[in-house]
């Protein structure tokens, strides 16, 4: 009798972030399968157990590349157990007939809450007016940087899932929201109340604040530059809870040391964390360490997704989520 199939959970050595016990997923996969979590720094730590899994979870700091690929026999799906699928090699797997699926809806609330709670902190100065206070004064400072929101547009790059919930999200506090997405049918602004920008360049010269939530792509990698940010009001606000290398980070930096820009709250940074001490000094910045997707709730959700997909993916059946066009037909016996 053969030993049954393997679920291997990846997680990253160097940061765990997953459950040992793996009970989410162990619950939902049932029988089915043997579930065990494994340490990684990269796929280079692939040994010979992990090429032989099933199906694999992968969480969001353990690459997956072509390489590592290459070493997975049989597996019927590679799993991000997350959103973003940029650390996962989609094309290689495509020509391996992996099929790669990610779990886009588990932290849209959650996202696209954080994304508004850093442009309101940046809106009303509430970082530096606690500081202030702190200081034990208590002296009320000029209107300055402090802003009325329904005066103010709220741009948003990318209106998916959680570009929507933020769009709304902007709308109902007052902002007057804007958007650009070259992909979506024409209709979308009419249907939700929305301003459409017929170009980014258009988006960026009439935001007071920009609020990132498209993909990591090739085409949308450094989307925002020294250019782009050249375009913005020197008052404008940039938040980015989508991914860090969406905006060249040296030129963000930059712009806000050199006072072209009003402040930025990011949750994602390109190459994080963040690389220095300097860095970190860079003046009307927020940060927070990617973690706008955090809830106990959303968590959970993210981890019964990827479970039920590699359950399927053990069973042969139809899987969920699929991102580079893989839709395997056999079973495994």
């Amino acid at each position: 009798m053969s030993a049954a199939p393997l679920v291997a959970i990846i997680d990253w050595s160097k940061a765990r972030v997953g459950d040992p016990e793996a009970l989410v997923e162990r619950e939902i996969i049932g029988s089915v399968a043997r579930v065990k979590s494994f340490y990684c720094e990269s796929d280079r730590d692939f040994d010979d157990e992990i090429g032989s899994a099933a199906a694999l979870i992968v969480w969001h700091n353990c690459p997956v590349t072509a390489d590592g690929i290459r070493r997975l026999r049989g597996c019927r799906a590679l799993i991000r157990n997350g959103v973003g699928y940029d650390s996962i090699d989609a094309d290689a797997a495509a020509q391996h007939g992996i099929p790669v699926c990610n779990v886009p809806d588990y932290g849209t609330e959650e996202v696209a809450d954080h994304a508004l709670a850093l442009a309101l902190a940046l809106c009303r100065q509430l970082f530096p007016l606690d500081r202030e206070a702190k200081a034990l004064r208590w002296r009320i400072p000029e209107p300055g940087r402090l802003r009325r929101l329904r005066e103010l547009t709220f741009g948003v790059v990318g209106l998916g899932r959680i570009g929507t919930a933020a769009a709304l999200r902007a709308k109902a506090l007052g902002f007057q929201v804007s958007f650009y997405d070259p992909y979506l049918s024409n209709g979308v602004d009419k249907a939700l109340g929305l301003r459409r920008a017929g170009t980014l360049d258009e988006l960026l010269r009439a935001s007071d604040v920009l609020s990132i939530h498209c993909p990591l792509t090739p085409e949308t990698r450094h989307l925002i530059g020294a250019r782009e940010l050249a375009l913005m009001k020197p008052s404008a606000y940039v938040v980015n809870t989508a991914r860090g290398a969406i905006i060249e980070k040296a030129a963000i930096f930059e712009a806000l040391r050199a006072g072209r820009l009003g402040g930025a709250g990011l949750d994602v940074v390109e190459d994080e964390p963040l690389a220095s001490a300097e860095e970190a000094a860079t003046p009307n910045l927020i940060v927070t360490p990617h973690a706008a997707f955090c809830s106990v709730e959303g968590r959970r959700e993210m981890r019964a997704t990827s479970a039920r997909i590699a359950r399927a993916a053990v069973l042969g059946e139809p899987l969920e989520n699929v991102v580079n066009g893989v839709r395997p037909e056999r079973k495994i016996s």
